[in-house]
């Protein structure tokens, strides 16, 4: 806990449906004491017309103040430059963000050949500048040289992916965010910042059919898909005083794909 045994606050990005990663993991923080900043965007979402409710935003919100934290929504849409320092500020006067978990995206599939200027660039505002303005909007608000004797004032976690053919700009800009992510652990060290990266491997949050899902189960040692909770739980260990330790990493937390 901050000092003074406050609540700390997270900002958790992407929380646009019940059935997806940033939904699990704002709960699992609610159940571990944090005030939530919840952020989404609508639009995004009716765009990508996966499994949802009427409104699940604010579904979400209920569960985690039935959890106990206090909840603000915030949508906005992450590819507007301004809204990463406005969704940073909504805070208590005189409080800090602790917290900030990145779990929004812009994924739409096209290859090297389909792609159009449009949206590489709306791919690399949405998953890479956001994503550095999000951090720099949240050390600016961290007091300088907070970070003494291995003291923790910050915790960053962010979602990417292996995607690369096939979806090349969501790929692409994935890999300027898992850069982005693990040099903020060490230039943001002085303010006390703990910086991670999670690569969630196979977890169907309604994208996949099942020849796909069929498949996914067969190439992953573990012998089933990943679940949005497993990656949830994974992010509560990193903003935990047991995780603190962890820093400037790219996990893959995905039952071995990647051994396969």
């Amino acid at each position: 806990m901050p000092p003074n045994s406050r609540r700390p606050l997270a900002l958790v990005t992407g929380v646009g449906r019940r059935r997806s990663i940033a939904s699990s993991i704002a709960l699992g923080l609610a159940r571990d004491g944090w005030d939530l900043v919840l952020n989404f965007w609508n639009p995004y979402d009716d765009r990508l017309d996966l499994d949802r409710g009427d409104d699940d935003p604010r579904a979400v919100a209920e569960a985690c103040r039935d959890a106990g934290a206090e909840v603000t929504l915030a949508p906005g849409d992450l590819g507007d430059p301004e809204l990463p320092a406005q969704l940073i500020a909504t805070r208590p006067p005189g409080g800090r963000v602790d917290g900030l978990v990145l779990s929004h995206c812009e994924s739409v599939d096209s290859s090297i050949l389909t792609t159009d200027v449009d949206s590489w660039d709306r791919h690399f505002a949405i998953n890479a500048r956001a994503s550095w303005l999000l951090i720099k909007a949240f050390a600016e608000q961290l007091p300088e040289a907070g970070g003494p004797n291995g003291s923790v004032n910050g915790r960053i976690v962010a979602l990417t992916s292996d995607h690369t053919a096939g979806n090349l700009p969501y790929g692409a800009s994935k890999g300027a965010l898992d850069r982005i992510v693990i040099a903020a652990a060490i230039e943001l060290a002085d303010r006390g910042v703990r910086s991670n990266v999670v690569n969630p491997g196979p977890v169907d949050t309604g994208w996949m059919d099942e020849d796909l899902r069929t498949a996914m189960i067969q190439a992953t040692p573990a012998g089933r898909l990943g679940t949005a909770e497993d990656t949830a739980n994974l992010v509560r260990f990193l903003f935990s005083d047991a995780g603190s330790w962890i820093n400037g990493q790219l996990l893959h937390s995905n039952g071995g794909l990647q051994t396969s």
